[in-house]
């Protein structure tokens, strides 16, 4: 007996993680065109509905709606609406965004804008959906709009620019890297004059994703910055490609290796950690860290004192064990075998 759900039982579901899961094998999109037309049709009546108003129509159900925030799929999420002994969740934008391109439909710029910017959530689907595939265009015409909200009033409307951009120039895997230097001239300049915090958190992140001396530059003024979000970019944000960091990028993370959020100690750690620099003062703020009350800094502190040899990384991973299979602890710790193969000539 067959269980799976059928391609329309997975639109009407309203999750994008199963639609991709029963669409997983690509022969079928050219074979079965019609029916992917019939469920781009049917993705759509759901999101020019809207999830909540096709849900009453088909339970004729009246009071509120149960809505709680889901996961769907490994990275994003939804809303999953309940009413009438039915429930659905919101993702019929997304859907019908990952459809359209299977029967090659180029949706506006525009269109897939309005989509994200219903949910103004970088987590859920649709504006994941959305900046993906417009990212994927790498495009002049799909650069050129997403730069152009940079100048708009709404911070949702530049944070959605910022994002296209940013994955544009990630995503580009051609040795001619057409958008780097944009990218690199667009996020510099933008970082020193953006004053959303969401936003800028963007925007830096595109900062730093190049080894350029501007890049760093850019990033020293937010250090300190009193948002947690934007000290996070900032650590793991240097450059960990030159021989050695900046005196003052030095000191930034040394700072960062002391900061009250565990996260920025641990993010500083990883970008001294993956670094060419080996100050030993460094190693010693690393080291200083074994004894952090969260183990995910300590794991972070083990490894990178494991990157640049130093034996102290052995007694801290012993004071870490046992941990989870398949953690980021779990990784962490295998720097430290690597470091005493290394040490012992294995």
């Amino acid at each position: 007996m067959n269980t799976e759900p059928s391609l329309r039982e997975a639109v009407d579901s309203g999750s994008p993680a199963l639609v991709e899961a029963v669409l997983q094998d690509e022969v079928l999109w050219y074979q079965r065109r019609s029916e992917l037309l019939e469920m781009r049709d049917l993705a759509r009546h759901w999101h020019t509905t809207g999830a909540e108003a096709e849900l009453r129509r088909r339970t004729g159900a009246e009071g509120a709606v149960a809505r709680t925030r889901v996961q769907d799929g490994e990275f994003h999420y939804v809303d999953e609406l309940s009413l009438g002994g039915l429930t659905v969740r919101d993702g019929h934008a997304a859907i019908l965004t990952y459809l359209e391109p299977k029967l090659c439909i180029r949706t506006s710029f525009e269109e897939l804008m309005e989509r994200a910017l219903a949910h103004p959530d970088q987590e859920h689907a649709v504006w994941a959906q959305s900046t993906i595939l417009l990212a994927h265009r790498r495009d002049q015409e799909t650069w050129k709009a997403a730069v152009a909200l940079r100048g708009h009033a709404d911070p949702i409307h530049r944070l959605f620019g910022a994002e296209v951009a940013r994955l544009t120039h990630l995503f580009d895997g051609s040795e001619e890297d057409p958008f780097a230097g944009p990218a690199l001239e667009l996020f510099v300049d933008w970082s020193s004059q953006e004053n959303d915090v969401g936003v800028l958190t963007q925007v830096l992140a595109g900062v730093s994703e190049h080894g350029d001396p501007r890049a760093d530059a850019a990033l020293l003024p937010y250090a300190g910055h009193p948002d947690v979000r934007i000290r996070r970019a900032v650590a793991s944000g240097f450059n960990r490609w030159v021989p050695a960091f900046s005196a003052a990028a030095r000191e930034a993370l040394l700072a960062h290796m002391t900061d009250p959020d565990s996260m920025v100690r641990e993010l500083a750690c990883r970008t001294v950690a993956d670094a060419k620099d080996r100050d030993p003062a460094l190693a010693d703020a690393m080291a200083a860290l074994l004894g952090d009350a969260e183990p995910e800094v300590r794991g972070a502190a083990v490894y990178g004192l494991a990157r640049h040899d130093d034996e102290r990384c052995v007694a801290g991973a012993r004071d870490l064990r046992p941990v989870p299979p398949g953690s980021a602890l779990e990784h962490y710790l295998d720097q430290v075998w690597r470091y005493e193969m290394r040490r012992d000539g294995r």
